[in-house]
């Protein structure tokens, strides 16, 4: 087999550098981490680089802006050894977050609807109470029979089947809630310090108890902060919410989550691109020296 003509061509780390606005020491720590291949060394000791290792870094700056720095170290360490079963696994769990961080923003958008659309409804009369407008009877005078109004009628029956009614969801304590959206008890601290949620105290414990309105607010923190949002961005929306102000004040921040959400599969597809050359060039180089590789 003839020689790879990239084998030929000499490139100093400053030369690997340059075109990305990077330090020569962030080129050898990039070769130390296993993100571009082991550079050849002249006898003098320096490194030398190929056209393989321009193209193994332009390829991990592709892979940052989608699967973020430990996944794209991932990556590029798993395809420098071979293990391209690796990898693949690594950029398909990236894949399965934007998914799911699609699927929590449409989470928030439908819960914010419901927010801002549904009013609370009006409780039910305890037993016995009169509906708004309705005679009461007459208190008996003493000695005489007490009165009772007459026996309504029986309700028709309603048309179609019976609706199931929605239990209203328990109180539940900071433990629980935690466990439930995967934090720890101290970020529920962290949020109700900011003013973002707002337990009560059991009058006996003292513990914290949350009751729907206050896991409401927790799973919309929550959400938003897997948005990418301070907490201090966070706090003047969850108090509109509570403020019944609708979905109009969370238009922006829910559009420009929808917007990085689209960049980000923008850059997986660019990474993706990025990658299938680097294997493609890898492949041709051990096939220029007679080297099998081997997906583990």
């Amino acid at each position: 087999m003839g020689k790879n003509p990239q084998n030929r061509v000499r490139l100093r780390p400053v030369d690997l550098a340059r075109p990305h606005g990077l330090s020569t020491q962030a080129v050898r720590n990039y070769e130390e981490a296993g993100i571009l291949p082991a550079a050849a060394r002249t006898e003098s000791g320096y490194r030398t680089y190929s056209p393989l290792h321009a193209q193994a870094l332009d390829t991990f700056l592709a892979l940052l802006p989608g699967h973020g720095h430990p996944a794209a170290t991932g990556i590029m360490r798993a395809v420098n050894r071979g293990a391209d079963d690796e990898a693949f696994r690594l950029i398909d769990e990236s894949h399965a977050q934007l998914l799911e961080d699609r699927r929590t923003l449409s989470a928030v958008e439908n819960a914010l609807r419901d927010l801002g659309s549904g009013a609370p409804k009006p409780r039910d009369p305890a037993p016995g109470t009169p509906e708004p407008g309705a005679l009461l009877p007459s208190t008996p005078a003493p000695g005489e029979p007490e009165s009772h109004p007459p026996a309504p009628a029986a309700p028709a029956p309603p048309e179609g089947p019976t609706p199931t009614p929605t239990p209203t969801p328990a109180p539940t304590f900071i433990g629980p809630l935690a466990d439930r959206l995967s934090v720890r008890p101290a970020t529920l601290r962290k949020w109700e310090a900011a003013g973002l949620v707002r337990p009560r105290r059991d009058p006996l414990t003292g513990y914290r108890v949350y009751g729907e309105a206050e896991v409401r607010d927790a799973r919309l923190v929550h959400q938003l902060r897997r948005g990418g949002y301070l907490l201090e961005q966070i706090a003047p929306l969850v108090d509109q919410v509570r403020a019944a102000g609708g979905l109009e004040p969370l238009e922006a921040a829910l559009g420009d989550w929808r917007s990085r959400l689209a960049t980000r599969g923008r850059a997986l597809l660019t990474g993706a691109a990025k990658l299938d050359a680097y294997l493609n060039e890898q492949e041709r180089e051990r096939q220029s020296r007679g080297v099998l590789r081997i997906s583990s």
